[in-house]
C-alpha cells in the first residue's frame, strides 16, 4: 500500500486490506468510549500497533481507517475529532500539535472514472515541532516542515518548508517565523 501504486479491490491481497480495516473499526468504538487520556493512550497503542510514548496525549473521538501505518512521537498532542486516514502512512515527528477536526488524508482515487474504486496512497511526515491549526486538511503525500504553522481551516496541497506559516485554500505561504 506505501508503494505509491494503484490498489485495486480485485487484488488478491485485498481481503487483508480489510481484516485489519474490520480490526481497527472494532478497536475505535472502545477507544472512542475511553474515559481518560490513560486508558486512550493504551488503546490506540493497540490500534497502531506500537507503544505511544507517555507524554503523547490524544483526545477522542478519534478517527482513522486503518491505524496500522500511524507512527507518534514523544510530547505530541491530538485534539479532539481528528481523522487520520492512513494506508499510505502518517508520522508526526516529536512535540507536534494537532488542533481539533484535522484531517490527514494519505489516500487519493485516480481520475480516470473506470479506475476510481482503486487508492492512491501517498505518506504524510509533520515534522518536530509543527503545528496544525483547527479543522486543517493536509492532503497526500504532503510534508509539513520543522516549527511550521497551518492555519485553522487551510487545505495543504503541497509541501510546507520549515518555519512557515500557511493558510487559505489551497495553503500559501503567509510568513516565516523568525527563531
Amino acid at each position: 500500500m506505501q508503494s505509491g501504486e494503484p490498489i485495486r479491490l480485485n487484488d488478491p491481497e485485498y481481503p487483508k486490506v480489510m481484516e485489519v480495516v474490520s480490526r481497527t473499526l472494532r478497536l475505535s468504538v472502545e477507544l472512542n468510549n475511553s474515559p481518560d487520556v490513560d486508558q486512550t493512550r493504551r488503546l490506540l497503542s493497540a490500534l497502531i500497533g506500537t507503544e505511544m510514548h507517555e507524554s503523547t496525549v490524544v483526545f477522542v473521538p478519534f478517527h482513522t481507517n486503518f491505524g496500522r501505518f500511524i507512527h507518534l512521537g514523544k510530547d505530541v498532542f491530538i485534539n479532539h475529532g481528528c481523522s487520520f486516514l492512513d494506508m499510505g502512512g502518517i508520522t508526526l515527528e516529536d512535540h507536534v500539535l494537532i488542533g481539533p477536526k484535522v484531517s490527514l488524508i494519505t489516500e487519493n482515487h485516480p481520475l480516470d472514472p473506470a479506475d476510481r474504486r482503486a487508492l492512491l496512497c501517498k505518506p504524510i511526515l509533520i515534522k518536530r515541532n509543527a503545528w496544525i491549526g483547527a479543522a486543517a486538511t493536509v492532503l497526500p503525500g504532503i510534508t509539513i516542515g520543522e516549527n511550521a504553522v497551518v492555519a485553522a481551516g487551510a487545505v495543504v496541497a503541497a509541501d510546507v518548508p520549515d518555519n512557515a506559516v500557511v493558510g487559505g485554500v489551497p495553503a500559501k505561504i503567509i510568513k516565516y517565523i523568525n527563531n
